[in-house]
């Protein structure tokens, strides 16, 4: 049995630029079980941490479906050694224009690495080229990569088609993260760059991971979406609850009758379903963790700890090195990926 302190409230975010799409679940510990209630709406970005602090009265930790973190060539580029270092400075000084979304490829740096504003005329070519990198794969940090049971996920840095995170990143990073790390009345932690997980549920009072419902799904037993299911359908959510309530019952967690009629209705009719039944995905998954059933999988590789991060409970596949070229080379060649308008090939946030 292990004998790791679990933290009095657990949270998780589904993240999107639109705050309509962005949903909160919680998970509260009654005595030495997790309660899960139905999903609301995350509500003012800036005040999150801080309210859940106080809601938490005592030892949070918050996954927020959004990267944390700089792919490495990137960061080589950028000669940025620890993402921790850099993230308060994003979108001051020198980095005045890192959060403006580039209009134009002429106007993508590595202080501007964002793009495009718009679609019509753009690539993904045109980021490589503009970043030094030799090919898109350069941008994805290695827990991005593909794995075994599912596909790469998307480009932190390219803002266009329904599965882009960059814009999500872009106000999770400015409006949450950065502000909670200067907030003197917060203890707020970033995994894995502050420690070890047991670590920091020992000594801090917030934690923040990185979460990926594409990942937590396998992590529950389901097979990722896109795969003979879709979340944007209401009977396939429906019928995936099945997981859910299993899983629940494997691990000795409550399920509020609040969450439970949400998932027994596929969690409504429409499309928009998909993202509070994303926001429970990522918290039992994030649950499953804490409660020693998954390893928290992160690397002890140098680079990933300090500047590209992880996502929380994927399962380190060495392979995913091989594919990682070189150091970044300015003014690399157009890759055989241009003209490409819409994010990830196979499955994306």
């Amino acid at each position: 049995m292990s004998t790791r302190p679990l933290p009095r409230l657990v949270a998780h975010a589904d993240w999107s630029k639109d705050p309509k799409k962005r949903w909160l679940a919680i998970g509260n510990l009654v005595g030495s079980v997790y309660h899960l209630s139905a999903p609301n709406h995350a509500g003012d970005t800036a005040s999150l941490l801080l309210r859940l602090s106080r809601q938490a009265v005592g030892s949070l930790i918050v996954g927020f479906d959004f990267p944390i973190g700089l792919p490495n060539a990137f960061a080589a580029s950028a000669q940025i050694s620890g993402f921790k270092d850099i993230l308060p400075q994003l979108g001051t000084e020198k980095w005045a224009t890192f959060y403006k979304v580039s209009n134009c490829r002429a106007d993508i740096s590595v202080t501007r690495p964002f793009y495009p504003y718009r679609p019509g005329g753009t690539s993904q070519a045109h980021l490589t080229k503009a970043l030094g990198m030799r090919h898109i794969h350069d941008l994805l940090r290695i827990c991005e990569r593909r794995t075994a049971t599912r596909g790469d996920a998307c480009v932190l840095f390219w803002t266009l088609g329904p599965k882009q995170v960059g814009r999500g990143a872009i106000v999770g990073w400015r409006e949450v993260l950065a502000p909670a790390l200067k907030d003197s009345n917060l203890d707020v932690a970033v995994w894995p760059f502050d420690g070890t997980l047991d670590q920091l549920l020992r000594n801090r009072q917030c934690i923040v991971v990185e979460t990926y419902p594409a990942e937590a799904c396998l992590h529950l037993g389901m097979t990722p979406p896109g795969r003979a299911w879709s979340k944007r359908d209401q009977k396939d959510r429906t019928k995936q609850g099945c997981h859910l309530f299993k899983w629940a019952e494997s691990r000795g967690v409550i399920i509020e009758t609040d969450l439970e009629d949400k998932i027994l209705d596929g969690f409504g009719t429409t499309v928009a379903g998909e993202d509070p039944f994303d926001a429970v995905l990522g918290l039992m998954s994030m649950i499953e963790v804490l409660l020693d059933r998954r390893s928290d999988g992160v690397p002890s590789i140098g680079h990933i700890r300090d500047i590209e991060g992880w996502i929380f409970g994927q399962a380190y596949e060495p392979d995913n090195l091989q594919d990682i070229a070189g150091p970044p080379v300015w003014g690399a060649s157009k890759t055989s990926h241009a003209n490409i308008e819409s994010v990830g090939s196979r499955i994306g946030r």
